[in-house]
């Protein structure tokens, strides 16, 4: 029915079911596990950690699990904007229980980011399905990274339930991380669109020794049926669910890795409104003026439309919104070719035009200089910014180091 093949070389376990009918339908890990009865899991107390996210056919994997006679379901872990998907970027999130099964869940958002050795009494085996979105920061895969530690820590076998990454898994893009910049939104040195899923990052994230004290980890991966590389969200034929209260839609996801960088400056990212990180601005922007600007530039599947708002708090989306209540002037991009955008890129010129509008004075306040390096990763996109550096000049500064990853990351690919 299936057989397990092992790495050798990564000593990384992962899951090969039989081979299957070719189908047009994609089926989750989950799915493929449950098809199974669940055997890889058969008698173990099981410590899940998951999302509002976890969806399969309609049915929450939390229900999948607890329904089936052959695994025992212990314990939850919910990581950032909690197990249901509605606490605001940041806000810490604490423990408590889950009203349909009442079973304990513990917050990987609050007090610890890191499941606890009094977390993990009742475990044995620790499951990870949340669908990701594919950018660096985007803190599920830092929730994932720490799970697996603790799961090394405390000899307990982690699983991983294979979802696609939204932005396919051709393209990469971006700084690579730098060790000093290490923080929850950077938790592993990778690009900022990696282009991978999350089972192939934890196969990374063990074999490359990404995270201390994973080489020890029995890591199994179940993969995916019918997903590949070159398959965006989009053409996947899955419904969206929005993975956070800023990402509605897929249309947003597919711009976050470059539209995220307005999060380390002193303008808006466009939360506090229905477009977040499709809509961005300042009090002080030429809004005709952006949009020629960048779409002069005829950026790849995406066009620019010259816009104001007024960011406003949005119960379960953003309470408290930067420039809250006042006039922005900026632009709102539109995905017109989602194959052929080039988001980190996208991110990389938008900044530079609204960095060229700004005045000495506003320029000194203009990033949030702390929290634009952990983004991206290190210091040289504000240098080279202020030292009037193009955008061309800065996406062209990280190319050596993304060849380098590309081969790196080739022996844990899966699809």
């Amino acid at each position: 029915m299936k057989s397990i093949l092992s790495l050798c070389c990564f000593s990384i376990l992962f899951l090969v079911f039989k081979a299957d009918p070719i189908s047009a339908q994609i089926l989750m890990g989950a799915e493929r596990l449950a098809m199974y009865n669940f055997e890889l899991l058969q008698g173990k107390r099981v410590g899940l950690i998951t999302n509002h996210t976890a969806v399969v056919n309609g049915q929450h994997v939390i229900d999948l699990f607890y329904r089936s006679p052959n695994v025992k379901l212990t314990t939850l872990f919910g990581p950032e904007h909690g197990i249901r998907g509605l606490a605001d970027a940041g806000a810490a999130v604490t423990n408590g229980r889950d009203p349909q099964t009442n079973l304990p869940v513990y917050s990987l958002y609050g007090a610890t980011k890191k499941p606890t050795a009094q977390m993990l009494q009742n475990v044995d085996a620790l499951v990870f399905d949340i669908q990701d979105v594919g950018a660096r920061f985007y803190t599920y895969i830092s929730t994932m990274a720490l799970a697996m530690q603790a799961a090394a820590e405390n000899d307990i076998p982690f699983f991983v339930l294979d979802r696609p990454n939204p932005l396919g898994g051709m393209r990469v893009s971006g700084f690579m991380l730098e060790p000093r910049f290490t923080s929850f939104v950077g938790q592993f040195a990778i690009p900022i669109q990696h282009g991978m899923t999350v089972g192939e990052l934890a196969q990374m994230i063990r074999g490359e020794k990404l995270m201390p004290g994973v080489e020890s980890l029995r890591l199994t991966v179940v993969k995916m049926q019918g997903w590949y590389r070159t398959m965006l969200w989009g053409e996947t034929q899955l419904p969206w669910v929005r993975t956070s209260p800023n990402i509605p839609d897929v249309e947003t996801a597919y711009l976050y890795p470059g539209m995220c960088f307005f999060e380390g400056t002193n303008l808006s990212e466009g939360r506090g409104t229905q477009q977040p990180f499709k809509t961005v601005g300042a009090p002080w922007a030429n809004a005709q003026q952006l949009a020629n600007t960048l779409n002069a530039k005829r950026l790849p599947g995406v066009v620019f439309q010259a816009t104001d708002f007024v960011p406003k708090s949005i119960p379960n989306m953003a309470t408290s919104p930067k420039l809250q209540g006042r006039k922005l002037y900026g632009v709102q991009l539109k995905v017109t070719d989602p194959l052929a955008l080039q988001s980190v890129e996208v991110g990389i010129h938008t900044l530079a035009a609204f960095y060229a509008q700004a005045t000495p004075t506003i320029r000194k306040t203009f990033f949030i200089r702390d929290f634009m390096g952990k983004l991206a990763g290190t210091n040289r996109l504000i240098e080279m910014l202020e030292a009037g550096k193009s955008p061309e000049q800065i996406i062209q500064s990280w190319q050596q180091e993304l060849a380098a990853f590309q081969q790196k990351r080739m022996p844990y690919l899966l699809y």
